[in-house]
């Protein structure tokens, strides 16, 4: 059940994608909050934290990736990956998230 649950979940998220309308409506401020309850634990996601894991690397540094975008990392995070946690995130967690990181974009 659970895997025709997934495999539903990831036609959605191919179909809809995350532009659009929900690229708009991210709130990198939500992302913000998000990530520091969340992702700070590994990752160093704001210039005020004083300490990640060094094998990660920070928002900034995925931020400046010349492939870097929006929807591309929200799509990660909705995917379960071996060396992340399992988050349980919606759609439009995952794209405040990615806006936020977006926000570091230099």
């Amino acid at each position: 059940m659970r895997a025709i649950f997934r495999s539903i979940q990831i036609f959605v998220v191919a179909s809809v994608g995350l532009s659009g309308p929900l690229a708009i409506a991210a709130d990198a401020d939500h992302g913000a909050e998000l990530a520091k309850r969340w992702c700070a634990t590994c990752h160093l996601v704001d210039g005020d934290q004083k300490q990640a894991n060094v094998d990660v690397p920070s928002f900034a540094a995925i931020a400046r990736k010349p492939d870097f975008t929006p929807e591309k990392v929200a799509s990660f995070l909705l995917e379960p990956h071996p060396k992340m946690p399992n988050f349980p995130l919606s759609r439009d967690e995952a794209a405040d998230i990615a806006a936020y990181i977006g926000s570091m974009r230099e």
